[in-house]
């Protein structure tokens, strides 16, 4: 594929005011579209001036999380054998459904983020040597709830170049999804399609509590302030999950998971996961 030669500029976000590297685009094979995805300095969202006592803490809970993750596979896995022959039984496909999402950004140097022209570096002191957060994935998994080829049937459900005002608007999930089978509408408002998320939390990925982890596609969506959202591990609930789950518009989401990040401490966990098990009840916001 010929490529284009880079140039390199600095422009400033109106919305943050801050400056930003970036480099004309060009063709992609990669993770991203060539809409640039937003890097922040190491030093803003969550994790680095945490206490001697706080790390000790986030140690602990994690590891009692692992042992309750493993727990709750061991004792969930009858009902996950039932739950995936009847999903092989209502529609073709696999019962599981794995996916590329956004895990905790990871913390690289401002030169190597020079040489990507994917990302853009939101600092108005921006230096080469300066460490900065980029999105990371990872392998989720869950059971499937939609038709296995909805991406062909539906292509039009999978375009995510939304403009200013439809981004700000969009709510993601909608009770009449045509890509969602008859069994899959069970499984999203019992909450048991999320069931292998467990394992997520086994092998590091995911924590009980945090943002639900979002698609590649939509990172350029992002503002550059917004992408203190990824500073934390995702989670399988989170504070929307308490306060409109799927009702909720994708800024809204977004805005209580930036609360999340701001607040995050082990007894706001805890007082999430109570306040989950209640909404998963009552199915509350759950389609």
């Amino acid at each position: 594929m010929e490529m284009k030669s880079e140039t390199r500029a600095i422009f400033v976000d109106k919305e943050c005011q801050a400056e930003f590297v970036c480099v004309e685009p060009r063709p992609l094979s990669g993770l991203y579209s060539p809409r640039q995805v937003f890097c922040i300095p190491a030093d803003e969202g969550y994790g680095l001036s945490l206490s001697s006592w706080e790390k000790a803490t986030r140690i602990f809970y994690h590891v009692v999380e692992v042992m309750a993750s493993l727990i709750a596979l061991v004792v969930s896995l009858p009902v996950m054998l039932v739950t995936a022959l009847i999903i092989k039984l209502d529609s073709p496909g696999p019962a599981l459904f794995f996916q590329r999402r956004v895990g905790r950004s990871k913390l690289v140097t401002g030169k190597d983020l020079l040489k990507d022209i994917t990302l853009s570096v939101a600092d108005t002191h921006f230096s080469p040597e300066k460490k900065y957060r980029v999105p990371t994935t990872f392998w989720f998994v869950k059971f499937r709830t939609m038709h296995s080829d909805a991406r062909e049937r539906f292509p039009e459900l999978y375009d995510y170049n939304y403009t200013k005002e439809q981004i700000e608007k969009i709510c993601f999930k909608v009770e009449d999804d045509p890509r969602v089978t008859r069994v899959g509408k069970w499984l999203r408002s019992s909450t048991l399609d999320e069931l292998p998320n467990f394992w997520n939390i086994l092998t590091g990925d995911m924590r009980f509590v945090g943002p639900r982890p979002e698609i590649p596609e939509m990172l350029p969506n992002y503002r550059s302030d917004q992408m203190r959202k990824f500073t934390v591990k995702p989670g399988i609930t989170g504070l929307p999950q308490i306060n409109g789950r799927g009702r909720l518009t994708f800024r809204k989401t977004v805005a209580y998971d930036l609360e999340y990040v701001d607040r995050k401490s082990v007894a706001l966990d805890l007082k999430i996961l109570i306040l989950t098990v209640w909404k998963v009840i009552t199915r509350h916001g759950a389609f």
